[in-house]
């Protein structure tokens, strides 16, 4: 499989994703320059971040990197999240619904307002349609 085949639904191992990826194979936001893709995971089995996908709206309520005081849009990789409508990067969300199995849920797009609650910065991301 590469990037490109990928259909909503697809379930992969983690050494799969690293594979197709070229990414790290741990953490919630795994950067790749080599694909210039960012991997966003929701891990709904062990996380100490709360994700929130509105079905009826298409929103996916992203929480960004960092664990200790106010979470920073220019940290790490919530800086590339925050700026991938501008830099290049295409965003994919995985979520995990059972131990060890990554399922892609789509493409996303950020939207333009981030919002703080319980000093964690929540990123709004819309589905992109594929091409």
């Amino acid at each position: 499989a590469n990037i490109d085949s990928l259909k909503i639904g697809t379930e992969l191992d983690n050494a799969e994703l690293q594979a197709i990826f070229k990414c790290s194979p741990q953490g919630g936001m795994r950067r790749s320059h080599e694909t210039n893709t960012l991997v966003i995971v929701s891990n709904r089995i062990r996380s100490i971040y709360t994700d929130r996908h509105d079905e009826e709206t298409s929103i996916l309520y992203y929480t960004g990197m960092g664990t200790v005081g106010d979470q920073s849009l220019s940290f790490a990789q919530n800086k590339t999240l925050a700026e991938s409508n501008s830099n290049g990067v295409t965003v994919h969300w995985f979520e995990v619904l059972e131990d060890k199995v990554y399922t892609f849920r789509e493409i996303v797009t950020i939207a333009n307002n981030f919002f703080k609650s319980n000093r964690k910065v929540y990123v709004q991301a819309f589905f992109l349609p594929r091409l």
